[in-house]
């Protein structure tokens, strides 16, 4: 009994046994089932999420991406990566009306994000159409190291016309300021009957030649100048000379140009027979005449596809005519504007701000020629027309323009990330102190030991946290100025270099200020030990 209830438990036991062997072989296809299709489910989610990631970046690539999110106040400027971008906030009127196109290109295909309008945050450049220091006063007093703003405070002191004009700077026409100087004038007019004169204010636009009867005199915020009388014509025409300059400091002072072209404009009708009511004859205005136009000029800027500035170099040659006599006559008329201006300019700075170092600006001075291509300065533009809109060719130009002057400044460098997270080493990658350093010889010597002398304050043991910023802007001004050129400090040999303390250039170094000496002696000796520093 007992035996066959023991077989019977071992017969239970086997069929339960085997019933789960089966349940087992029954579930493992199906638990295989589930984990494939899971396997394949975040496959498919890995390869959307790939394929979204691609897209996004070959849209950047392209600059699809990046002009689509460019114009949207309020965008985050957050990359792909997660990395804020950096941000150009651009302020002023008409900033949808295409007169700032050209800026916005350059920026967008240097990898910034554009915000447009009255107000921003976390911004690594500001363009301002305007000027900003009136409307925009109280976002500009606390500004962090990595910011740059397009416009130097007390910059007027160049771009206003009348106190430009009255200044005491060789190339400008004779000036009086009205009504102050009324009796100067009558006196001058006196000593020259034959000349005539134009009347001008810092908005007026419509000028035009008027006999001395024809002046108001006592005209306020009026002044009373030259007209430059024989101008040196191409086919008949008038034209004006326009130089892109840029300030990249101020204390000390460097100035420099966009050597690789130049904005030429001419007078929209022939100009003579001489007829002082027909200003267009002399006057250039919106509607000028482009080069391309001009039959001497069109052959070299189409056929032989010259930039303008060598198109009009090429014509001046032909006619056996010192090109580089001009272009140094040019050069030093914008250096004595800035000298001359300097102080008045760092007056309207010291009180608000603690360095240049925020600041840089672009103006354009405009230039005309009399027969003997002396060069006359008109005026200086503070915010020069950049559209195209008018003049598609004119594009090249502007955009040529915009990215030299952005490379110079140091903002056209960095594309993939935010201008305040630079480290200290990516800091000494760019410019280290090593690189700034000149005189060996003295700064090595016993002469230098104490720091006595003023260009032993260029040895690094002398030198100033200030000093070694400001020479490490210089140093990569250098490196990255592209097709633009130095006017201050003035461009010389190494022959001049190398025996600087017996030439010219120690005596003219004692009119200038401390820190522009410094700035000079320390070109001087970049150029004795390398000449491409020469210039």
């Amino acid at each position: 009994m007992i035996h066959q209830e023991s077989q019977t438990k071992e017969m239970l036991l086997s069929k339960f046994n085997e019933s789960t062997k089966r349940a087992r072989r029954v579930r493992a296809p199906t638990n295989l089932v589930y984990v494939v299709m899971a396997i394949l489910v975040v496959g498919v989610l890995v390869t959307l999420v790939n394929i979204y990631e691609m897209r996004k970046i070959q849209e950047i690539h392209s600059g699809r991406y990046t002009a689509d999110i460019a114009v949207v106040e309020g965008v985050s400027g957050k990359g792909v990566s997660g990395v804020r971008q950096p941000v150009v906030w651009v302020s002023g009127n008409k900033l949808n009306s295409g007169y700032l196109q050209h800026v916005y290109n350059v920026f967008e295909r240097l990898g910034y994000v554009i915000r447009r309008g009255r107000s921003a945050s976390d911004w690594d450049v500001l363009w301002s159409h305007d000027y900003p220091f009136t409307k925009l006063a109280s976002r500009l007093n606390n500004l962090r190291a990595h910011q740059k703003v397009n416009h130097f405070p007390g910059s007027g002191f160049i771009t206003m016309k009348a106190s430009l004009a009255v200044s005491q700077i060789d190339f400008i026409p004779t000036a009086f300021k009205m009504p102050s100087d009324k009796n100067k004038l009558l006196t001058y007019i006196k000593k020259h009957p034959d000349k005539m004169w134009v009347q001008k204010s810092n908005n007026h636009r419509g000028i035009r030649i008027k006999t001395t009867k024809e002046l108001d005199l006592e005209a306020t915020d009026t002044f009373v100048q030259e007209y430059v009388s024989k101008p040196f014509l191409i086919d008949g025409r008038k034209f004006d000379i326009g130089i892109y300059t840029i300030m990249t400091s101020l204390n000390p002072l460097r100035v420099y140009i966009v050597d690789g072209d130049a904005l030429f404009r001419f007078c929209p009708h022939d100009y003579y027979p001489f007829d002082p009511k027909d200003v267009d004859k002399y006057v250039v205005g919106d509607d000028y005449t482009p080069m391309w136009q001009m039959p001497s000029l069109k052959k070299f800027f189409d056929e032989r596809n010259f930039r303008f500035k060598e198109s009009f170099n090429a014509y001046l040659r032909s006619q056996g005519k010192d090109v580089d006599k001009l272009w140094s006559d040019l050069k030093s008329c914008i250096r004595q504007v800035y000298l001359e201006k300097e102080q008045l300019m760092a007056n309207s700075m010291k009180s608000k701000f603690r360095s240049s170092r925020y600041f840089f600006e672009m103006v354009r001075f405009d230039f005309v020629l009399d027969e003997e291509l002396n060069v006359y300065l008109m005026e200086v533009n503070m915010s020069p027309n950049l559209s195209s809109g008018h003049f598609p060719p004119n594009r090249i130009l502007y955009e040529h323009v915009i990215y030299n002057m952005l490379g110079l400044v140091g903002i056209g460098r960095k594309t993939t990330s935010n201008l305040d997270q630079s480290s200290d080493n990516e800091a000494d990658m760019l410019a280290a102190d090593k690189d700034i350093m000149t005189f060996p010889e003295l700064c090595a010597g016993d002469k230098c030991e104490q720091c006595n002398s003023e260009v032993c304050k260029l040895c690094s043991h002398c030198m100033g946290e200030e000093e070694r910023l400001t020479l490490k802007d210089a140093y990569l001004e250098h490196l990255n100025r592209g097709s633009c050129e130095r006017v201050f400090p003035e461009p010389m040999s190494q022959a001049e270099a190398l025996k600087w303390h017996k030439s010219w250039l120690n005596e003219h170094m004692t009119k200038l200020s401390p820190r522009n000496r410094l700035m000079v002696m320390w070109f001087i000796g970049k150029c004795q030990a390398d000449v491409k520093w020469c210039s």
